[in-house]
């Protein structure tokens, strides 16, 4: 029988005849184990540094417990690897080495064959848990997916979240399934030769059942400041082990290929080696060499620094960047919008599209009008372009709208098709959200369940960030705006899966499987990331660009686009075609280019 545990300092930790559990919490004169499955109260030892600890034989697996502070106030476990209901009740000794993986063996698949599906545990199903997911994954397997994201699952608070309001980030949320669960998820995705990816959270906790503060709120510090208050204190050791060791459980423990940081920008860190450094670092040598294990950036910033790579091409630190600059500018393509951070993109959006594909980053330091002028971002020419994922949608660019609108509501159908094949065949890396490969329309709406009176602070918080926009001037338009807290936001933003097996949904799964075979056969195998070249830009019309690259083995990859509503006069390109939105246009000779319409050829046997 296989099994995988990861070993931490701290929580609990089945040992020969007992349970270890351990604490830092240097806030602290005493702290005992309330072990409420058994109705006592043991003292804990104090240890240098803060640290309690208590080896005991009365705990088992299943064993229900909290911690009880000096005042007497009961906290679950940071740690904790299961939650009995909720945050604020006890956490459950779980012995990590019950489940018997049946993919033991599995050793991931290399960053280049990576085509992400983001999605949210509780929306993507009938069922909103971890087991609806596995019911649907011969869908995704089917039309070329190979790594399933999930948006984060560590326990947050009530019953329905997007995620990044978790407070125990060991534990998965109840509202999902136990941790057998997620780790059977995770088994059936890697039968079915897919990857799993973690959305993970470490720039902040959510503003409700965090009981840090009163553990040890050396946690925190007031040198930085965030959105969310004062920033966790990234230089002390007990602090970079507590997340270090949550990054390396979720790839030990449950088998997870791949993890994204959410929003690293607002990681604060005064340390010689930053955080996220050694994060990489201490992940690459725990894990093992055997495995592709895969690292990827949220950094609202643009630092190109931690993607750099080898002489030979690899990461060092991290494999990729989310790239919201490439968002961004085909978002203005496809919608004319051009409010808020849109703004630093409606000039030449064509010119910046081409920028991004070749570059990565729009903004490598230049000025950014919607920052009131500031530099923003790190050169990033010499990247190569896996080391960005590209997207046309995500969970925040749709749900951070007032009404949480997708793209397939917001530009014409032939627009998107022609943005998607741009992307689903560029050398970046690509990535879906969940029901976009069959033009789900349904929002996805911002969602949460909070306590009463913190559910009136977010509702009324959430109105109020619109109300600068002119179309929510007016009381009444703000009012419009669905309710965060309320059941029937969270059920408008999930799936309607009969969608997809209707004419128009399975059209539009036809042309993404099609997509993505091209990819698969035509595109990965050349994407050796020493190897990829940007050779051209060109731009004709009012939106054409023909974009070159050169990939392994001498091939010249060429995308040849005309994003705007009317046909442009384009020239002749050399090579084979391997894929057109309009197959009656000869791109061998100069001619029209119809609206929104894509090519990309190659050209074997090319020379630089």
């Amino acid at each position: 029988m296989a099994t995988f545990a990861h070993r931490m300092p701290f929580g609990a930790e089945l040992q020969p005849g007992g349970v270890r559990f351990r604490l830092w919490a240097p806030g602290q004169t005493k702290v005992s184990l309330a072990l409420e499955s058994e109705n006592a109260v043991l003292p804990m030892q104090p240890l240098e540094d803060g640290w309690f600890e208590l080896v005991t034989s009365r705990a088992r697996a299943g064993s229900t417990y909290r911690f009880e502070l000096s005042d007497g106030t009961r906290v679950p476990d940071p740690a904790s690897r299961r939650q009995a209901d909720d945050v604020h009740g006890p956490s459950v000794v779980v012995d990590p080495e019950a489940y018997a993986w049946r993919t033991p063996d599995w050793s991931g698949r290399p960053w280049q064959e990576t085509v992400l599906y983001e999605l949210h545990p509780g929306t993507f199903s009938e069922t909103g848990d971890f087991d609806g997911i596995r019911a649907k994954l011969d869908h995704l397997a089917e039309i070329g997916i190979t790594a399933v994201e999930l948006m984060p699952v560590a326990d947050f608070p009530g019953s329905r979240n997007w995620g990044y309001d978790g407070v125990l980030p060991y534990a998965p949320d109840t509202a999902y399934g136990p941790p057998e669960a997620l780790k059977r998820l995770i088994d059936e995705i890697h039968e079915r030769g897919m990857t799993a990816f973690l959305d993970v959270v470490y720039n902040h906790f959510g503003p409700e059942g965090n009981y840090l503060h009163v553990i040890s709120p050396q946690f925190f510090t007031e040198r930085h400041q965030t959105p969310w208050g004062a920033a966790i204190d990234f230089t002390l050791p007990q602090v970079r082990q507590f997340f270090i060791h949550n990054a390396v459980y979720w790839l030990n423990e449950y088998r997870f290929d791949g993890l994204r940081f959410d929003a690293v920008h607002a990681i604060k860190d005064d340390s010689v080696k930053h955080f996220l450094e050694e994060l990489a670092e201490t992940v690459r040598n725990a894990v093992s060499q055997d495995r592709h294990v895969h690292l990827v950036l949220e950094n609202d910033d643009n630092v190109a620094q931690f993607l750099r790579r080898s002489g030979s091409g690899a990461a060092q630190l991290f494999e990729a960047q989310w790239n919201d600059d490439f968002h961004h500018v085909v978002h203005v393509l496809l919608t004319g919008e051009g409010g808020g951070y849109y703004a630093d993109y409606v000039e030449a959006p064509e010119r910046r599209l081409a920028r991004s594909l070749t570059e990565g980053f729009v903004y490598q330091g230049e000025p950014s009008p919607y920052r009131g002028g500031e530099a923003r971002g790190e050169p990033s020419r010499d990247l190569p372009p896996p080391a960005f994922v590209d997207f046309i949608q995500n969970h925040d660019q749709i749900g951070n709208r007032a009404f949480g609108e997708r793209l397939t509501t917001l530009a014409k159908a032939e627009a998107v098709r022609a943005i998607a094949a741009v992307t689903l065949l560029a050398p970046a890396i690509p990535m879906l959200f969940m029901g976009e490969e069959w033009g789900a329309e349904e929002p996805f709406l911002f969602f949460c369940s909070f306590g009463e009176e913190l559910a009136d602070a977010v509702r009324e918080g959430r109105r109020k960030e619109f109300e600068r926009f002119p179309q929510f001037a007016d009381p009444e338009a703000r009012a419009a705006i669905p309710d965060p807290n309320a059941i029937e936001t969270f059920e408008r933003s999930r799936l309607q899966w009969q969608k997809a097996t209707e004419p128009k949904g399975r059209d539009w799964i036809a042309f993404y499987r099609r997509l993505l075979e091209v990819r698969r056969t035509e595109i990965v195998p050349r994407l050796t990331a020493g190897e990829i070249r940007h050779l051209s830009s060109a731009f004709w019309g009012s939106r054409g660009l023909t974009v070159e690259w050169l990939l392994q083995d001498n091939v010249r990859l060429i995308l040849v686009a005309n994003l705007s509503d009317e046909a442009e006069t384009g020239e002749a390109v050399a090579g084979r075609p391997i894929f057109r939105t309009d197959p009656t246009i000869d791109y061998a000779t100069a001619g029209p280019r119809s609206a929104w319409s894509v090519a990309w050829i190659v050209n074997e046997g090319a020379s630089a």
